[in-house]
Parts: C-alpha cells; sequence; structure tokens
C-alpha cells in the first residue's frame, strides 16, 4: 500500500531492494553484490534552492503576462516539483497548485494532507484545504475569482486530468480555459545551469554504474539478474534507479523488449537501456555489446548506429526545427538500405525525446516538429536500428543545447568491442 506523500522516487529505491532478492547463476543472493569498490559520487550535488526557485517564480509571471494568462492550474508531477517543490502523488482527492501572474501560488489539498503538503513545499505560498464533503474544484475557483482571475484565460497543464479541468470549465463559465503550455513548457523545457548539473551528475552516475555492470555479465543471466547489478551499482553511487531495461538476444530487436525468456548467450547482443534521478533529474543512456565475437552483420548495425547518432548530433543546431534532426537520421539510414521512414527493418521510433525532471517531456526529436532549437533545450539521442526475429542495436546519450550547439552528457562509445570507454 502507498502512503501518502511517498514519492515515486523513494518507491524505485524500494523497488531497487525488492528486485536485488534474484538470485545469481552463482547462487549468490543479489543483495549480497558485493559494491564495496563503489563509492557515492553526490558529494558535491547541490539540490535546487530557493534563488533558483524565486527565478522561476519571476519567469513564470513574465510568460504568463506575455501570453495573457490569468492562472494557471497543476496537478501534482513533475511541474509541480519544479513550480513549487511539492512532491506529491495523484489520487481522486485532489491537491492542485494555483499560480497567478501576481502575488504568491495556492495549493489546494485535502485537510488531513495539509501537514504532509507543507514539509515538500519549496516556496512563499498559502495552502488552502477542503474537507472530505466539499469540492476541491469549487474551492479552487473560488480562489481563482478572488485572485481576479475568473474572467480571464485560465491555463491547465497538459497533463491534469479531465474531470479536474472540466469541472473548473463549468464552476468558472466566464473564464477561457487555456493551454499552460505557454507557460509550463515554457520554463521547463529550458534548463538553467543548476538543473544541468544534475543532470550532468545522473549521467555520471548511470555510466559509472554500466562500467561497474559490465564485466559482472556472464552467460546465462537473466535481464532481471543483470537489471539487480546495474541498480546495486546505482544505488551506492548516489542515484536513485528509475529504470534497467535489460533485453538479450532476439528480443533486442523490440524497442521495449518481449515477454520470452530470455539469458545471456555468447555472439548474441546484450541491450540495455537504464537511468537514474539526482535530487529529481534524470539520465537516460542505452548501450549495446555482445559476449564473446560479435557476428558481421550486428558490427554493421552497431556502427551504422552510432554512426546515426553522430548524425543527430550534427543536425542539432541553434534555431534548427527539432524535427530537422529526425530528418537528417532517416535520410542517413535510407541511404544504408534501412527504412524508409519508420519501417522496419529501420528506425521504428523518434530519434530522441526532451528529458529533465520527466524521462520523457516536450518536445522530441521527431519529424514534423517544429520547435526551434534554443540554448538550455535538452534530448535523448537514440537512433536504434530493429531487426525483427534477429537483433537490434541501441545506443543513447543525452545532450543539451548551447549557444555554440549541442554538447554531450556522456560521451557515445568508440566501438562495439569498447561499449563503455
Amino acid at each position: 500500500m502507498i502512503q501518502a506523500g511517498l514519492d515515486r522516487r523513494s518507491l524505485l529505491v524500494s523497488g531497487a531492494v525488492l528486485g536485488a532478492l534474484a538470485i545469481l547463476p552463482s547462487g549468490t543472493a543479489a543483495a549480497e553484490i558485493d559494491t564495496a569498490g563503489l563509492a557515492s559520487m553526490t558529494g558535491d550535488v547541490r539540490p535546487i534552492g530557493p534563488a533558483e526557485r524565486a527565478a522561476r517564480l519571476d519567469a513564470w509571471r513574465a510568460l504568463m503576462a506575455a501570453h495573457g494568462i490569468a492562472a494557471v492550474v497543476i496537478e501534482p508531477g513533475a511541474s509541480m516539483v519544479y513550480f513549487t517543490g511539492v512532491k506529491w502523488r495523484r489520487s481522486e482527492r485532489l491537491t492542485l497548485a494555483l499560480l497567478f501572474a501576481t502575488g504568491d501560488p495556492v495549493i489546494v489539498t485535502p485537510f488531513f494532507e495539509e501537514p504532509s503538503v507543507r514539509q515538500s513545499l519549496g516556496i512563499p505560498a498559502d495552502v488552502r484545504v477542503w474537507q472530505e464533503d466539499e469540492s476541491p474544484v469549487a474551492l479552487a475557483a473560488k480562489i481563482i475569482g478572488e485572485r481576479g482571475a475568473a474572467r480571464g484565460a485560465v491555463g491547465v497543464e497538459e497533463t491534469v486530468r479531465f474531470f479536474a479541468s472540466d469541472g473548473l470549465a463549468k464552476a468558472l463559465p466566464q473564464a477561457r480555459i487555456v493551454s499552460a503550455n505557454p507557460v509550463v513548457r515554457g520554463c521547463r523545457m529550458l534548463k538553467t545551469p543548476a538543473e544541468l548539473a544534475l543532470m550532468q551528475k545522473a549521467s555520471d552516475i548511470t555510466i559509472a554504474a554500466y562500467r561497474w555492470t559490465w564485466p559482472r555479465v556472464r552467460d546465462g543471466m537473466t535481464p532481471g539478474e543483470i537489471g539487480a547489478l546495474m541498480d546495486a551499482a546505482t544505488v551506492k553511487l548516489g542515484g536513485i534507479p528509475e529504470f534497467a531495461l535489460v533485453l538479450l538476444g532476439e528480443a533486442a530487436a523490440y524497442p521495449h523488449g518481449s515477454s520470452k525468456p530470455q539469458r545471456v548467450r555468447e555472439g548474441e547482443v546484450v541491450l540495455m537501456d537504464c537511468g537514474c534521478t539526482v535530487d529529481g533529474y534524470q539520465s537516460d543512456i542505452s548501450r549495446t555489446f555482445v559476449p564473446g565475437r560479435a557476428p558481421d552483420a550486428v558490427r554493421r548495425v552497431w556502427d551504422t548506429v552510432a554512426r546515426g547518432q553522430q548524425v543527430a548530433f550534427a543536425a542539432a543546431k541553434v534555431g534548427a526545427a527539432a524535427g530537422s534532426v529526425d530528418d537528417a537520421v532517416r535520410a542517413y539510414y535510407t541511404a544504408q538500405g534501412f527504412g524508409p521512414g519508420y519501417r522496419l527493418p529501420g528506425l521504428s521510433h523518434r530519434t530522441g525525446h526532451g528529458i529533465g525532471l520527466d524521462g520523457h517531456e516536450p518536445v522530441n526529436l521527431v519529424h514534423g516538429e517544429t520547435t526551434p532549437l534554443t540554448p538550455g533545450m535538452c534530448f535523448s539521442n537514440e537512433p536504434g536500428l530493429y531487426l525483427p526475429g534477429q537483433f537490434g542495436v541501441r545506443l543513447e546519450d543525452c545532450f543539451h543545447m548551447t549557444a555554440d550547439g549541442p554538447r554531450w552528457f556522456s560521451t557515445p562509445p568508440p566501438s562495439l568491442d569498447r561499449p563503455f570507454d
């Protein structure tokens, strides 16, 4: 049972511990994995502090004024953490953050949850409560009216559930319900140096965990056993594991895997897609390698994907449309005999996604996306190639845009034989 106020990252730590109960081929419990040679890398981490949060407050107010939005409504999740510091979970009992162009934000939450909500509040804000026999939507509408926004544009964050947005629309008949994307995306898409530093640390931890895990992969291991090694290393290094996807052999031909039993076999592909968080900011790194001698076909595809990553990186120019990066990769792959488009064998998914507090967040490196690349934007670069019934190769490293162009968080590997250099 999930206790009130327990955030997802805490659950993931518990999940990593539970996952460590798997038994390795040697018969050793994963909970007994010797990570004594590893030490935390987070001693120099600087969490998001008051100055950063004050700058966010100024930024959202400026964007609200520029776009004529009088109030913004947010449910628990990454956006609420970003703007208020409040780490909460969604349930049928609404907790909302109400942002305004002037004055402090307001948190609307159940009466009995108020003390817990206040514990994670990172900015000056009013907390207004509702009782079990009252309507939180009615309370939110009342507050919006008190703040003079009931006749203006009320922006709803894109992940807010329908029953909440629909209820507000009915409770505020004279308001215009609009998308809050100009404010929320306008702030969250452009990472500050403080955010970039946390993402860099998360990437450094994931790479260090990979380097520790890779030489411990043995013939006959299952995905769960390899994932337990990766999670144990990540925790010891100071990160909170977010995911450890391990695909073996033919399963690597399907981007998110297969339900068929899998074990490591010499000469077959091992594809790992792993990430962690540091103060909530995420890493996302994939590597593909082969225990023993790699077949020539795998080596050719691996080299093509490695070049595909570089094609994407070179296409990521300030001012270019995000979709042009995906187009450049597909043009290269088509010339190599893959595709065209999303056809298989080839690249069946977008070249990359935005990343930050969420592992996947706007915008994406995908055909048709016109958003111009701007300094501060962060993306994954993962133009995998998949051959159904055979194998797949995915290499994934994230980068952020600077005034001079893209800069890697993690450096792509030099070759199939040196996947973690």
